[in-house]
C-alpha cells in the first residue's frame, strides 16, 4: 500500500484501521485527490475575485439547469421522509447514545464544527459509530451511571457527517501527504458500516458541510458512484443531506442538488457557518461589517432572503429543506432565563416551519420536545414538501444586503470570550462547549474570531458609546478575559495550559494583517492536535 499510518497510531485502533479498509481511503484518495486540490484552489482565486469586486451571483452557464423543470431529486428512503427535528452533536460515546435516544427524528453524529479533530476523538468516534450501528454501543461515566440504548424502533435515524474537504488528516498519508479528513472520515465509517445499515433497515446517510460550490459537489457525487462500485451497492445507497452555509453556495443551491440529485434528499440551513461565510467573504468591505452577533438573526434580511431561497428551491426539487441550529440551551437553577431561552427557541422554530421549512436542528436533548412539538402543531405530515409557498424570486441584492445594527464594547468583550473559552476545550479535545448558556462550536467561534478581524483592521470602527476599536481597546478586552480566566475556575471549560495556548491563537489571527481562512487551519497550526 501507498498509504501510510505509524504503526503507534494505528495499532490502538486495529479493528477500524485494517488493511480492507485502508485500502478502499486509498483507493478514494488516491481517484480524487488531485480533484480536491483543484477545487480548493479554485477557492482562493474566488476569494481573489471577490477582493477585486466580483460579487457572487447567479451563474449564467448554468441557466438551464435552474430553469429546467423536468429534473427533482431521487426520493428519499422511508426512515428519512420525516425529519422535524434533528439533534447533533460530537462522536463521542454517551453523546451519540443520548442523541440516538433522544427522541429526535435524526441524530447527526459530527466529525466536524463539533468535534476536535484529536487523533484519538477520531479514530475513537468512528469504533463508537461501528458499535452503535450494530447496536452495542455502551458507556458508563465514573459515578457509575450506565448508559444503554433504547429498542430500535425508538432510535433516532443516524447521519453522519464527515470534515470540510478543506481540513487534512495529518496522521495518514498517501504518498507522503496528508489525506483529506473528509475522505477519511467517509471511507472508515462507510466501509466498515454501509452493509450494517443496510440490515439494520436503515441505510449510509451523510451531511456535507462547508461545500462552496456545485463543482465540490460533483466530486462528492463521484466519491459515493466510486464508493457504491467498490463496495458493491447498488446506486443511490448513500444518501446525503448538503448544508448550505456557505455565501458563494446559495448562490448555486439548485444546482449543487442537481450534481447530487440520485443521491442528495434535502439542504439544510447550516445558518452560523452561513454567517461567518459572510464575513469572511467581505472582510476587506468597510460596507459589509455586521453588528453584534446577537443582532444577526434570522429575521435580517439577507439570513431570511437565503431561508427562503432554501425552502424554494428545495420544493421545487422535491428536497427537504432543513431548519438550522438554535444556540440555546436549557439554563439551571435560573427560571426566568430558562423560559427566556426556551421562548427563543420557540419563536424560531415557529418561523421555520411556517415560512415552509421541513424540519429543524437542536443541540440539546432538551429541546427536543419544544421543536417537536411546535412542528407537530404547524405540520402533521411528515414533511410539507409538497406545500405552495411564496415563489417570489430572492435576487443577488437580496441575498448581500447588509443588516443594520450596533456594535458594542460588551459584543467585542463577548466575541475574545467565547473564542478564548471555545478554543481552550477545542485545544483539550472538546469541540462542543456551552459558553454563557449558548451551546457553542468552531462556527459560532468563526463568527467570534472574524468579527474581530474585520471591527480591527477596516479601521474606524467604534462602539455605540464612541470608542474606537483599535489594538488598545482588543488588547484591553483581552486582559479583561484573561484576568477572568485566572480569577474564576468555575468558567473554566479546560485546563490551564489549553487557556494559555487558546489566548496565543486567538490573538495571534484577530491581529495579524491578512485574514485567515480558517481558524481550524491556523490552531493546527499552532498546536499539534495528531499528537492527542
Amino acid at each position: 500500500m501507498k498509504i501510510d499510518i505509524n504503526s503507534d497510531k494505528r495499532s490502538p485502533y486495529k479493528n477500524i484501521l485494517t488493511d480492507d479498509a485502508l485500502v478502499f481511503l486509498e483507493t478514494l484518495a488516491a481517484k480524487y485527490n488531485l480533484e480536491r486540490e483543484r477545487l480548493l484552489t479554485g477557492r482562493i482565486e474566488r476569494q481573489e475575485a471577490i477582493d477585486k469586486g466580483t460579487f457572487p451571483d447567479f451563474l449564467s452557464q448554468t441557466k438551464e439547469i435552474r430553469e429546467n423543470l423536468d429534473w427533482k431529486v431521487k426520493s428519499p428512503p422511508p426512515d428519512l421522509e420525516d425529519r422535524r427535528v434533528e439533534i447533533t452533536g460530537p462522536v463521542d460515546r454517551k453523546m451519540i447514545i443520548n442523541g440516538l435516544n433522544s427522541g429526535a427524528k435524526v441524530y447527526m453524529a459530527d466529525f466536524e464544527d463539533s468535534q476536535s479533530p484529536t487523533w484519538s476523538g477520531m479514530m475513537a468516534g468512528q469504533q463508537n459509530l461501528y458499535d452503535a450501528v450494530r447496536r452495542t454501543i455502551t458507556f458508563k461515566n465514573p459515578a457509575g451511571k450506565e448508559y444503554l440504548l433504547r429498542p430500535s424502533d425508538e432510535l433516532a435515524v443516524l447521519i453522519v457527517r464527515p470534515r470540510g474537504l478543506h481540513l487534512d488528516e495529518a496522521n495518514i498519508t498517501l504518498n507522503g501527504k496528508p489525506i483529506a479528513g473528509a475522505f477519511v472520515d467517509f471511507a472508515l465509517y462507510a466501509f466498515h458500516n454501509a452493509k450494517e445499515t443496510l440490515n439494520q433497515g436503515t441505510g449510509p446517510y451523510f451531511y456535507i458541510p462547508k461545500l462552496e460550490s456545485h463543482e465540490e459537489a460533483r466530486l462528492w457525487a463521484n466519491l459515493f458512484t466510486s464508493a457504491e462500485e467498490y463496495l458493491g451497492l447498488k446506486k443511490s445507497t448513500f444518501r446525503a443531506t448538503v448544508l448550505i452555509e456557505t455565501i458563494t453556495a446559495a448562490f448555486e443551491m439548485e444546482e449543487i442538488l442537481y450534481e447530487l440529485r440520485d443521491y442528495c434528499v434535502g439542504l439544510n440551513c447550516g445558518r452560523w457557518d452561513y454567517i461567518f461565510s459572510y464575513i469572511k467573504k467581505f472582510a476587506k468591505y468597510p460596507e459589509f461589517i455586521l453588528p453584534n452577533r446577537d443582532q444577526v438573526t434570522m429575521g435580517v434580511h439577507f439570513l431570511a432572503s437565503y431561508s427562503k431561497l432554501l425552502i424554494q428551491t428545495c420544493h421545487k426539487r422535491n428536497a427537504h429543506a432543513m431548519g438550522g441550529m438554535a444556540a440555546q440551551i436549557p439554563i439551571k437553577n435560573d427560571i426566568e432565563a430558562n423560559n427566556a431561552a426556551i421562548e427563543k427557541v420557540r419563536l424560531d422554530k415557529k418561523r421555520e416551519v411556517i415560512n415552509g421549512h421541513d424540519g429543524t436542528w437542536v443541540a440539546h436533548p432538551g429541546l427536543v420536545p419544544i421543536a417537536l412539538e411546535i412542528f407537530e402543531k404547524h405540520m402533521p405530515g411528515k414533511n410539507q414538501k409538497s406545500k405552495s409557498i411564496d415563489n417570489e424570486p430572492i435576487t443577488a441584492a437580496d441575498l448581500l444586503k447588509v443588516p443594520k445594527g450596533t456594535i458594542t464594547y460588551s459584543g467585542v468583550l463577548n466575541n475574545i470570550r467565547v473564542a478564548i473559552h471555545y478554543m481552550a476545550a477545542w485545544i483539550s479535545g472538546t469541540g462542543c462547549v456551552p459558553i454563557n448558556n449558548l451551546m457553542e462550536d468552531m462556527a459560532t467561534a468563526e463568527i467570534a474570531r472574524a468579527q474581530l478581524w474585520q471591527w480591527l483592521h477596516l479601521g474606524n470602527i467604534k462602539t455605540n458609546d464612541g470608542q474606537e476599536i483599535n489594538e488598545q481597546l482588543i488588547d484591553k478586552c483581552f486582559e479583561t478575559v484573561i484576568a477572568e480566566v485566572h480569577a474564576a475556575n468555575t468558567v473554566l471549560v479546560a485546563e490551564v495550559n489549553s487557556y494559555e495556548k487558546a489566548i496565543e491563537i486567538v490573538k495571534s489571527i484577530v491581529f495579524e494583517e491578512k485574514f485567515a481562512d480558517f481558524l481550524s487551519l491556523s490552531a493546527i497550526r499552532q498546536c499539534d492536535l495528531s499528537r492527542i
